[in-house]
């Protein structure tokens, strides 16, 4: 390794140690920036011989890298990932100069971000989750990413791992000389209307799409069964393995079957992968149990539509308070106009607050969701309010907040 590459991966993760310490930040970002100016184009030299695996999508990145980071380390072997959700070069830099050279790695990467880093990075295995609108404000429309994966992975030669029920994922990864398709499951649709190939209509049927240019879902490797709010992994071949984790949603469990179908391409059995991620209680603070205030709280994350009408499906059974809240950061976006796509009809008859820099955009929509709420701007007082109202509630359940990726991260540093 070059001499600035090694001053580089020393001073970041100096700097990131400092900034952890100090609180100004989770410790990867800074020294990432730090490293890479100082030895410009190391990426490729830090994940030179090493076993490599990419996880994107616009939802479940940062779970599905812990739980197929979590499969890889059957058996004590160490691995290297960006943990934190730093998923761009500098989160990439400050965790490939953690490890020793044979130390293998499991990054999660921004969908806009994948291109380049399969290219420099050289990937064993790439996780393709899902493709749906995020960060209006600055991201490109979805079938342009998508156009931009297809030409990347197109020279790959590393195994895809690809959800066969997304037609943009399919449109993204078709080209790839090795091919692993997963049901893993797309619910939100409203994205995938159109044809990525010829831009005709996408027809969904109840377990398949297809168009009538020929463009159609392929035949799928495992699939995920759901029945009775279990979730199984069904092969080809016929096994069928129960998949059962510690973290609630079906869309995890689905997560799940990609991240094992991924370690099983980098020679990981599903059983022995499956057991090892239902071990996992929690992916860096998400489905977490904090005290705010004193108050119980279950904290989600969701940033767009598509992980809005998911995590709404894991609070359903409940009948205590939920707390939305929203900002509109640079990290979440400008452009909050995606509420009105969200299905809030469905917090309908419980104690709901509305909160956050946006409260009132989230105030307005939940108005004519036909939701009663109260809305208050503090996301800690909103918890405490909700809590009162939910006290009279049956069941005694945990306040329910869902926030977006900045009210998320705010809550965290308020909560115990």
């Amino acid at each position: 390794m070059r001499l600035r590459t090694r001053l580089g991966a020393g001073v970041a993760g100096a700097l990131n140690g400092v900034s952890r310490r100090l609180g100004l930040g989770r410790g990867t970002v800074l020294g990432g920036r730090a490293g890479m100016a100082i030895a410009p184009g190391a990426l490729a030299e830090l994940a030179a011989g090493r076993l490599v695996a990419l996880v994107s999508g616009t939802n479940g990145k940062t779970t599905t890298t812990a739980l197929l980071a979590a499969a890889l380390e059957v058996g004590g072997r160490r691995v290297v990932t960006n943990s934190t959700g730093s998923n761009m070069p500098a989160g990439h830099f400050a965790a490939l100069a953690q490890g020793a050279g044979g130390t293998p790695v499991v990054l999660e990467v921004d969908e806009g971000y994948l291109p380049g880093s399969v290219e420099t990075l050289e990937p064993k295995v790439v996780v393709l989750l899902n493709l749906s609108r995020d960060q209006l404000d600055r991201s490109n429309e979805v079938r342009m990413v998508a156009g931009r994966w297809r030409r990347a992975l197109a020279g790959s030669r590393a195994t895809v791992v690809a959800n066969a029920d997304d037609p943009l994922v399919v449109y993204g990864a078709e080209l790839a000389g090795s091919l692993l398709w997963v049901a893993g499951g797309a619910r939100w649709r409203a994205d995938a209307a159109g044809c990525p190939a010829c831009g005709g209509r996408i027809e969904y049927s109840v377990d398949s799409w297809s168009c009538r240019c020929g463009f159609t879902r392929p035949r799928p490797e495992v699939s995920a069964v759901e029945e009775a709010g279990t979730t199984t992994a069904v092969f080809a071949d016929g096994r069928r393995l129960p998949v059962t984790l510690a973290i609630p949603g079906a869309f995890n469990r689905r997560n799940a079957l990609m991240a094992m179908a991924a370690a099983g391409a980098l020679g990981v059995p599903a059983e022995v992968a499956l057991a090892a991620m239902g071990r996992i209680e929690g992916v860096a603070g998400r489905f977490s149990l904090r005290r705010v205030q004193g108050v119980l709280t279950r904290v989600l994350l969701a940033k767009n539509p598509a992980g809005w009408e998911e995590l709404l499906d894991v609070v359903a059974p409940g009948t205590g308070p939920v707390v939305v809240a929203i900002n509109a950061r640079i990290a979440d976006g400008r452009d909050p106009s995606w509420l009105w796509d969200v299905p809030f009809e469905r917090l309908a008859g419980r104690p709901v607050v509305a909160t956050g820099e946006r409260s009132a955009d989230v105030s307005v929509r939940l108005h004519y969701a036909g939701v009663e709420h109260q809305r208050v701007g503090d996301p800690a007082q909103a918890v405490v309010l909700a809590g009162r109202l939910g006290a009279a509630g049956a069941d005694g359940e945990a306040v329910e907040f869902i926030g977006n990726y900045t009210a998320f991260h705010d809550l965290l540093r308020v909560g115990a």
